[in-house]
């Protein structure tokens, strides 16, 4: 019998157990693997038994031992697991969980643009589905994205896809010929200079610390652009003692974890009433459905074979050229 309702194992949890104490207790039984992402929520973090940005997932999920990976992440994270061990059992919590960037380049309308565009070479952004991934030469995360185009030849025509403002960021660093594909994150977008200016003003001595993802406008003022390991990595190092954040929500777990002394202010996004720092699609996950993937090992994560094979190779010369 199917037990997946709503995109998800919808099982009641008896209110008594313990559920941290029986998710490792499974992970044992299953020798299963808790992969998460920064923006997770911070119980979900504590659980997992890695927690990472999209290059170290991937770079872990190519290297686990384990039998079963369980994804504490979105989708298209989940999908790149599963391309990079075949073999393995990997599962979602949430099928739901989804991502608005990836869903902001479709595979017709990708394939459409590409073919209007021959002789370029196409890099990829991790945050797409596993069908672009086998339109895409090199794969790339806001981590390494910038050395992987800085090391391909200076004459080199290259698609960036899906995100505007991670290409344009790096377009501007580099001088490249690029085609941008114009895509963007629902969270990233709306971080905003005037919420920014009211911060500063409030907090003079803070450090203002975004993701490439955000808009230029913002990264200009901006005293560092960095992807999510990049921001914590500065802010961890810095002497700074005030930090104005413009990324995901769930980074603050990891930064008040290395340095509970420090203060770390959001960015609120431009309509205060819609709560764009959370990303809907990670706050998807939690630790009853965690309990419940790994107890029933459903949803799991299935991508057609010659969909892996093809997608695989684009991933695999990001991960060399990230060595």
């Amino acid at each position: 019998m199917d037990l997946i309702k709503n995109g998800f194992v919808n099982r009641v949890i008896d209110k008594n157990l313990n559920v941290i104490d029986e998710i490792n207790k499974l992970k044992k039984e299953k020798n299963a693997i808790i992969l998460a992402h920064y923006y997770e929520a911070d119980e979900v973090q504590d659980i997992a038994d890695f927690v990472g940005d999209s290059l170290a997932l991937s770079q872990k999920a190519a290297e686990t031992n384990a039998d079963i990976i369980v994804f504490a992440g979105v989708h298209f994270m989940a999908e790149t697991a599963k391309i990079l061990s075949p073999n393995k059992k990997v599962l979602i919590p949430d099928t739901n969980a989804g991502c608005s960037l990836a869903e902001s380049c479709k595979y017709d309308d990708f394939k459409k643009f590409i073919d209007e565009h021959k002789g370029y070479t196409v890099i990829s952004y991790v945050n797409t589905t596993a069908k672009i991934k086998t339109l895409t030469d090199i794969c790339c995360t806001s981590t390494n994205a910038l050395n992987i185009i800085k090391n391909l030849p200076e004459d080199e025509k290259i698609i960036f896809a899906p995100d505007r403002n991670l290409g344009n960021y790096i377009k501007t660093q580099t001088g490249r010929e690029m085609i941008i594909w114009d895509g963007a994150c629902h969270v990233h977008e709306e971080f905003s200079v005037e919420k920014i200016v009211e911060l500063k003003n409030k907090y003079p001595e803070a450090k203002v610390i975004v993701h490439p993802e955000c808009k230029k406008n913002v990264q200009i003022i901006a005293d560092h652009v960095g992807s999510t390991s990049s921001l914590l990595k500065y802010a961890k190092n810095s002497d700074a003692k005030k930090f104005i954040v413009g990324t995901e929500s769930g980074i603050f777990h990891q930064m008040k974890k290395n340095n509970p002394d420090r203060e770390y202010f959001a960015i609120p996004p431009i309509d205060s009433t819609c709560g764009c720092i959370n990303c809907e699609f990670m706050k998807l996950i939690t630790l009853n459905k965690i309990y419940n993937t790994l107890k029933y090992e459903q949803p799991e994560v299935i991508i057609e074979k010659e969909v892996i094979e093809k997608a695989k190779g684009s991933i695999m010369r990001m991960l060399e050229l990230s060595k």
